[in-house]
């Protein structure tokens, strides 16, 4: 009788220990949502929520004042700019909003999609475990980038599209393997595949490259299907395909096959190889492991054809050069680390699952570490301790300073790392602060900031810069150039940070 309470009470606790843990990063990044802490490019969903909200039929350039389709513009984002619309609230609120429904997603599709992977009967518990694997397991140094879910990561992007994307991924294949499954061997109606189709498209518009790894993970699972799938499960995904790229095309927002052939993009991904240990390395090792035990058992697992389609895409950007294909690294990463979690639980013998758990459990703890910082964007950097607050990186501050000055839709003429953050507050910038495919005067507008501010410039075509564009306003420090502060075209309006001057353009 001892023994088969024990059996009972052993599997209780570490569910209870699992969701204890589980609870207590949930309940941070909640916070965290609270407080918004601002960085990367909040900026620009922000301001593509102002423009919606502002006009949703017609909202122009979300960054500079120009009618041009945008990709920022998704399913997702109309959403949001319908709920600003109708409720009046601000875009810095409505993204609060996204950021729950974005992270009630994400939980709810690791439970969904880690159901459909395991036999077991009690699913909580392997999934409570996916979940801290997908948020702490990934290396030794800290790595942050929208579209991968790393503690530190989802802190600052958990009201991104890229958030909303990735937790409809996880529903889409979970969906999916049903769908394949559904009643023996002929599957899911029509119904179920269409919709599947539609829920794909709409990954794809929200988050590009989400939509990749969404599109990989989903090509895993028919691949991995068991059984094979008929004749009529396949006629039922070609539909559903149609139906998805039929949605892709008729989006009125931007178009989504134009986004194929862009590039500029290189430089700015290279970073995504480098340092792969350090960022990556114990999810990988520990997920070759697990993946490769879950080969033995299945050669065509899921999970295994996952990492690996995503794997040679990785591995082909590297070598050709098209570093923006790493942003497939999700589908390496996610993959191994949910087979890591799920070998914990596996049907191995038990003194490997023991001895695979404690490895994974010193792993989690150096990742909770290396991503400690996280604590600073809710509790007082004050009150940390001291190699928890080295560790802590503060936000950027914004410019709701500006806004008793500059008006809904004034130009403003700053640098580009200020052009990241003004337009969330209403106004317009002279040249966009990210790559705008669709802008097809983007380089003449980087070129006029860069001559506006370069100490060679004359003064008249500083001015001429200035009308070309309808500046109203001038956001500089004292050392980036430009007009002097005592010309007679500027009149000095507002001080904000760090000496940060508001310049009001005469006449």
């Amino acid at each position: 009788m001892r023994v088969a309470t024990n059996a009972v009470i052993r599997p209780s606790a570490r569910a209870a220990a699992l969701a204890a843990l589980a609870l207590l990063l949930l309940v941070l990044l909640l916070l965290v949502i609270v407080r918004l802490p601002w960085a990367g490019d909040l900026g620009i969903h922000a301001a593509t929520i102002a423009r919606l909200r502002h006009d949703l039929a017609d909202p122009g350039n979300p960054l500079v004042d120009a009618d041009t389709p945008s990709p920022y513009y998704s399913p997702w984002t109309l959403l949001l700019g319908c709920l600003a619309k109708v409720t009046g609230l601000s875009a810095f609120a409505v993204l609060r909003v996204a950021a729950v429904a974005g992270l009630a997603l994400l939980v709810t599709g690791v439970r969904h999609f880690v159901g459909t992977l395991t036999d077991r009967r009690g699913v909580i518990a392997p999934a409570l475990l996916a979940l801290l694997c997908l948020l702490l397991l990934w290396g030794p140094g800290l790595f942050t980038w929208s579209g991968f879910l790393g503690l530190n990561s989802l802190a600052l992007t958990v009201s991104y599209p890229s958030t909303f994307a990735l937790g409809l991924s996880f529903h889409f294949w979970a969906l999916l393997r049903r769908a394949l499954r559904g009643a023996g061997r002929r599957g899911a109606g029509w119904p179920g595949f269409l919709g599947l189709g539609v829920l794909w498209s709409v990954i794809l518009l929200s988050h590009q490259f989400t939509g990749v790894v969404a599109s990989f993970g989903g090509l895993a699972m028919v691949l991995g299907a068991r059984p094979w799938p008929t004749r009529g499960l396949l006629l039922r995904l070609a539909g559903a395909l149609a139906l998805g790229l039929a949605v892709l095309l008729a989006w009125p927002y931007y178009s989504f096959f134009d986004l194929l052939g862009v590039g500029g993009l290189e430089e700015i991904h290279r970073s995504l190889y480098r340092h792969l240990p350090s960022h990556f390395g114990l999810a990988l090792l520990l997920g070759a492991v697990a993946l490769a035990l879950r080969w033995r058992r299945d050669r065509r697992d899921p999970l295994v054809l996952f990492f690996l389609l995503g794997a040679v895409m990785f591995a082909a950007g590297g070598l050709t050069g098209h570093y923006s294909w790493g942003r497939v690294l999700p589908a390496v990463l996610i993959p191994a680390q949910l087979a890591v979690a799920l070998e914990v639980f596996g049907a191995g013998r038990a003194g490997v699952r023991r001895g695979f758990a404690w490895l994974l459990g010193a792993a989690l703890l150096v990742g909770a570490w290396t991503q400690a910082g996280t604590l600073g964007y809710v509790v007082p950097r004050d009150a940390l301790p001291a190699p928890v607050a080295a560790k802590y990186r503060p936000p950027w501050p914004g410019y709701r300073w500006l806004t008793e000055k500059v008006r809904y839709g004034d130009v403003v003429l700053a640098k580009t790392f200020p052009s990241r953050q003004i337009p969330a507050y209403g106004p317009y910038t002279v040249a966009p602060g990210y790559p705008d495919f669709f802008l097809p005067d983007q380089e003449e507008r980087v070129a006029a900031v860069r001559d506006y501010f370069a100490p060679s410039t004359p003064r008249a075509a500083r001015l001429d810069i200035l009308r070309r564009y309808g500046v109203r306003w001038v956001v500089a420090y004292p050392s980036d150039g430009g007009l002097p502060a005592d010309d007679p075209a500027l009149r000095r309006a507002a001080t904000g940070p760090r000496g940060q001057v508001l310049y009001e353009v005469r006449g």
